[in-house]
């Protein structure tokens, strides 16, 4: 089996890439090990993140890091036998989130998630996948006075440069929207822009039909087979060797598996999440995507039910799942919400593709022709799939990128 390209990972980023490539009329094979979108972009809090132009730093703060130290939150916990070898990955993303460092990665990092929405507006109405979508925002809810008015300093100042809208809510407007929340709140705040999916593994299944419906093909392989073959590539796959002259690493927390051996360095860290689903009780009805600030949790009312995220746990990538912020998360939100009983059979963990520079990585391999790098993403796969397929699929078809990739290009690392 031959074709134009081979696309490794089904995860949102490859099967946007692989999308792209196939609208613009390349032969494409999108090669995974399982079926399209049940790793990472399986679970995840389901939003297009519009507003999202300031990406997640590592805290500066030393009381905070103290806090941080004690292990016992529900946003970040971490694998204290992991810690040395993480030791590389962290320190450099401490330096990175530096006030003047992260104020300048934002600007870099602001023309991707400028046209998240855009981009995933052309794939959904193309893949008629409407019925997924909700298109208004999501909510911030605040404990104490001190929580709403960072975080409405911070609203306002990402509306003036950035055109990002918000909408502060007082207790009143949002018990109005969100009547079955428990009163501990004391006000929220709306983030308008943003759009959310009721169903991210769907979405991304429905990219897929659309990719085939082009002519494109999904096949399980391994992606660590990945060899070059005369002037292009071979990967070993179920269905025998596919052969391409261009390759696509879109792997996310598995990238270095197959970038590693070819040479290239990315210092690629991963922030493990977990997701369960509960039914609500009797009549209770969450309306809005919803998070509590101060605790670091997330309730959105899925189609599979209410599903409850948490933050971030730092551990090896392969590591048995350890759920302990989620059953913190659980005790917490059971205080806020009257959930029921759990819906899924275990905890679902996943893998989020972070660089310390908290960037992707997206453009050409600086010193092997015809391979292509797509990942990185961090908290914003789902968010920036479609924009990072167009711009692959555009660089690799010899036109101009719509957005400057300067900024993402492999060459930043050194390695």
């Amino acid at each position: 089996m031959s074709a134009d390209v081979i696309v490794l990972g089904a995860g949102i980023i490859g099967v946007s890439t692989a999308l792209h490539l196939a609208r613009k009329g390349r032969s494409v094979v999108l090669v995974d090990r399982r079926g399209a979108g049940e790793e990472t972009s399986f679970g995840n809090a389901g939003l297009i993140q519009r507003e999202g132009v300031v990406p997640y730093g590592f805290p500066q703060e030393w009381q905070l890091l103290l806090r941080y130290g004690l292990n016992n939150r529900i946003d970040a916990h971490y694998h204290a036998r992991a810690l040395p070898r993480l030791v590389p990955f962290l320190s450099s993303y401490w330096w990175n989130s530096n006030r003047n460092r992260h104020d300048a990665i934002a600007r870099a990092y602001a023309p991707l998630i400028e046209h998240s929405v855009s981009e995933h507006e052309v794939l959904i109405k193309a893949a008629g996948a409407e019925d997924l979508i909700r298109k208004d925002g999501w909510l911030e809810a605040f404990r104490t006075p001190a929580a709403r008015d960072k975080e409405a300093a911070e609203a306002e100042r990402l509306s003036r440069e950035y055109g990002i809208r918000y909408r502060l809510l007082d207790a009143q407007a949002l018990s109005t929207e969100e009547p079955h929340l428990k009163s501990v709140f004391i006000g929220g705040l709306k983030w308008e822009d943003p759009w959310s999916v009721k169903d991210p593994q769907a979405l991304t299944l429905a990219y897929l039909r659309y990719f085939e419906s082009l002519g494109g093909r999904m096949v399980n392989g391994d992606a660590r087979s990945l060899r070059q073959s005369g002037s292009g590539w071979q990967v070993d796959t179920q269905e025998g060797p596919v052969s391409a002259g261009d390759i696509v690493v879109a792997l996310g927390p598995w990238s270095d598996d197959v970038t590693a051996p070819l040479g290239y360095r990315f210092l690629l860290g991963v922030k493990r999440g977990y997701h369960m689903h509960y039914a609500p009780q009797g009549n209770a009805v969450l309306n809005n995507w919803t998070m509590d600030k101060e605790r670091g949790y997330f309730l959105a009312p899925m189609a599979k039910g209410i599903r409850l995220t948490t933050g971030a746990e730092f551990a090896d990538r392969d590591a048995p799942k350890t759920p302990v912020q989620l059953q913190r998360a659980e005790n917490v939100a059971r205080t806020i919400f009257p959930l029921a009983e759990r819906l899924d059979a275990e905890p679902w963990m996943g893998a989020r593709p972070c660089t310390p520079d908290m960037m992707p990585v997206i453009g050409k391999a600086p010193r092997h022709k015809g391979l292509w790098f797509a990942f990185g993403h961090a908290h914003h796969g789902l968010t920036l799939g479609p924009v990072t397929g167009r711009l692959i699929a555009e660089a690799m078809c010899g036109e101009k990128p719509f957005l400057d990739i300067s900024a993402w290009r492999p060459e930043r690392f050194k390695a």
